[in-house]
């Protein structure tokens, strides 16, 4: 491959639109890591192939698409496309005849119209976990205060009175202060910094199976599908247990400990966290066959004291800040029989400090 040829490529690559090649004969030529990462299939398997099998659009292969543009450019919008993964996307088609050229070839680009709507949503979700952060935050120190001025008291109360057998009531407001700190602080979340080393996130699931399974038994199956490509993150491996572990757990209670759980793991390209950018991300999914999220709290799923039952619905608020702290995020789409929660992490960001 020469000089240009290699610029070439990784020019097509670092775009944020699908490109692919097909020749005469509507076998695909090329592809970019986009059109990878949007139709989820791999260059080296369906180079010289056709996609017929792979990728419909609107009920049609997409190289019927291709074969039916009359023209030398066609725009076809708004196109429903079913990937190489049975994921629907809606993408705008753009379709380029080329004839002057000894074999005549098309270059469709597909512009994915629904990845702005879901940026626009995980900057909302960004932003609500922020705000709520600092909400707790000053909550939390308005009812700390009171809370050991109280406590106190009581202690001193206990030293005074002459008949030990009061002592129990003043035992009970210390008691019920102590619990009141604890709640307080698992509503903060993580108290200390992430310390950032490179961790094998499938050890980080591996670790979170064996501690589920030794507590819940046979009644609950957790199986893999890891794609061992994927390399080594940068983050607190501790961390990282703790909240694919509440994940993990809130799946647990929802199927009222009996069924199936999949952990699945997936390497994106040039996909977008918040309003960066980033060439490698981590997709770790977490499904369960379980009766799904009621819609009620779909919205305020990872707010603190939100839950459907069962727990303090502290859970999930924490499993968001913990990879919140990571640069990424903590997304979920539930329907009856089939909830998946999906962590994304990226994969060694340039500012973060080992």
């Amino acid at each position: 491959m020469n000089h240009h040829e290699i610029f070439k490529s990784n020019f097509l690559d670092h775009l944020s639109i699908a490109i692919l090649v097909f020749d005469h004969d509507l076998r695909i030529t090329y592809l970019n890591q986009m059109a990878e990462v949007l139709l989820a299939v791999s260059s080296r398997h369906v180079l010289r192939q056709r996609l017929d099998d792979h990728i419909v659009c609107d009920g049609q292969p997409i190289d019927a698409l291709v074969r039916q543009a009359g023209k030398p450019q066609a725009i076809k919008r708004g196109v429903t496309l079913v990937a190489g993964d049975h994921t629907q996307l809606t993408v705008d088609c753009l379709l380029n005849r080329i004839t002057d050229e000894a074999e005549p070839y098309t270059i469709v680009e597909l512009q994915q119209v629904d990845r702005q709507l879901r940026i626009t949503r995980e900057n909302h979700l960004i932003s609500q976990q922020a705000a709520t952060r600092e909400l707790v935050r000053g909550l939390a120190h308005e009812i700390k205060n009171p809370l050991g001025g109280l406590r106190g008291a009581a202690q001193l109360l206990t030293a005074e009175l002459p008949d030990p057998e009061l002592t129990e009531y003043t035992q009970v407001i210390i008691q019920e202060a102590d619990r009141l700190q604890a709640l307080v602080n698992r509503m903060l979340g993580p108290n200390r910094r992430p310390v950032y080393k490179p961790v094998n996130i499938h050890q980080v699931l591996e670790r979170v199976r064996t501690l589920t399974l030794a507590e819940v038994g046979e009644k609950i199956t957790i199986e893999r599908d890891y794609d061992p490509s994927i390399p080594e993150l940068v983050g607190d491996s501790d961390q990282l247990i703790q909240a694919v572990l509440n994940i993990v757990a809130n799946a647990v209670r929802a199927m009222d400990s009996a069924g199936r759980i999949t952990q699945r793991t997936r390497v994106v390209r040039n996909f977008t966290i918040g309003q960066q950018c980033h060439p490698l991300v981590a997709q770790i999914e977490i499904q369960d066959d379980g009766p799904g999220i009621p819609a009620s709290i779909a919205d305020t799923l990872f707010l603190p004291m939100v839950t459907s039952g069962g727990g303090m619905g502290l859970g999930l608020s924490i499993a968001q800040s913990l990879i919140t702290q990571h640069q990424g995020l903590v997304e979920c789409r539930s329907l009856p029989g089939e909830t998946v929660f999906t962590i994304l992490l990226p994969i060694n960001p340039a500012d973060r400090q080992r």
